[in-house]
């Protein structure tokens, strides 16, 4: 009897044993693909480079709607070293969700700027100051603003080439638009004025108030056209786009930063404010930056 007994508890440690066993092992490979997955996604928050290079062809000052653009782009030369320095942290969950963008000014992602008081406009606020939020955060005002998808007027591209800046003619300009434009309703991005597969993700909101037909209908009324605002004639009514991904906030670090996350030639900086930017005083060219990050300075 003592040995059937032995022999069943041993039975039993064993059927334990492997069940632990069993257990760490899902474990240990859930966590495995749970952080691959997180680094493959191209959606998934940015790595935030602790240690730097002692130099890099390129140093990008704010990674904000224009920043992140140019970093990313200029990360696409395989043998060209990029920094990007960003004074504020990344986005986060509540940024997503365009309903909240109010929610997000005067916070920690905002530099909290206010205009200054001219004695005709902003007159219900204190001292005349309305405030002017600006992005301190990775993707700059594009994950302040409400996301409206609205180019600059034809004309005015136009009169900066006569102004004498060869290139920046609407013509020159649009093929650029095009490029970064993933346009997700079809009946837009078929025209010559709208692209598809780029990084920057475009499309009209999934959800609509019935107030939004309702302002497109009185403009008919009142005698303007129903148009694309970014096609080929910019006056008119339409049914706004934004900077939308399936619903969520699509920004500038979203788009073109974190698909590109893996990059060995990107490194990028969180929580770095840029403080002065060194010129050589023979040559008159940058060199370097200063910049503070988590309260000590650096010198690039």
């Amino acid at each position: 009897m003592a040995i059937v007994n032995l022999l069943a508890t041993t039975a039993l440690k064993s059927v334990g044993l492997l069940w632990i066993n069993y257990m760490d092992y899902s474990l240990m490979l859930a966590s495995l693909t749970f952080i691959n997955y997180n680094q493959l996604d191209p959606e998934s928050p940015i790595i935030n480079q602790k240690t730097l290079h002692k130099e890099y062809d390129f140093v990008v000052v704010g990674g904000g709607s224009a920043g992140a653009v140019v970093a990313s782009r200029l990360s696409e030369v395989p043998n060209w070293k990029v920094l990007l320095l960003e004074a504020g942290p990344d986005e986060n969950e509540i940024s997503d969700v365009p309903s909240l963008a109010a929610y997000l000014q005067l916070s920690k992602l905002d530099w909290g700027y206010k205009v200054e008081s001219t004695g005709r406009a902003c007159l219900g606020m204190k001292n005349g100051r309305c405030n002017w939020p600006r992005g301190k955060v990775l993707g700059g005002s594009s994950v302040l603003n409400y996301m409206l998808y609205v180019r600059g007027n034809k004309n005015d591209y136009d009169y900066w080439e006569q102004l004498g800046n060869p290139g920046w003619n609407y013509d020159e300009v649009l093929k650029y638009f095009i490029k970064s434009e993933d346009n997700r309703n079809p009946y837009l991005a078929r025209t010559p004025y709208h692209g598809m597969g780029g990084l920057l993700t475009v499309q009209e909101s999934p959800w609509r108030t019935p107030l939004v037909v309702a302002f497109v209908e009185t403009g008919l009324e009142m005698g303007y056209p129903i148009r694309d605002i970014n096609g080929a004639d910019q006056a008119g009514f339409m049914i706004a786009q934004g900077t939308i991904r399936r619903g969520q906030r699509c920004s500038t670090a979203k788009a073109f930063l974190r698909p590109v996350k893996l990059r060995k030639n990107i490194h990028i900086a969180l929580n770095s404010q840029v403080t002065r930017i060194l010129i050589n005083p023979s040559n008159m060219r940058a060199f370097g930056v200063e910049f503070y990050r988590n309260g000590m300075s650096d010198i690039w």
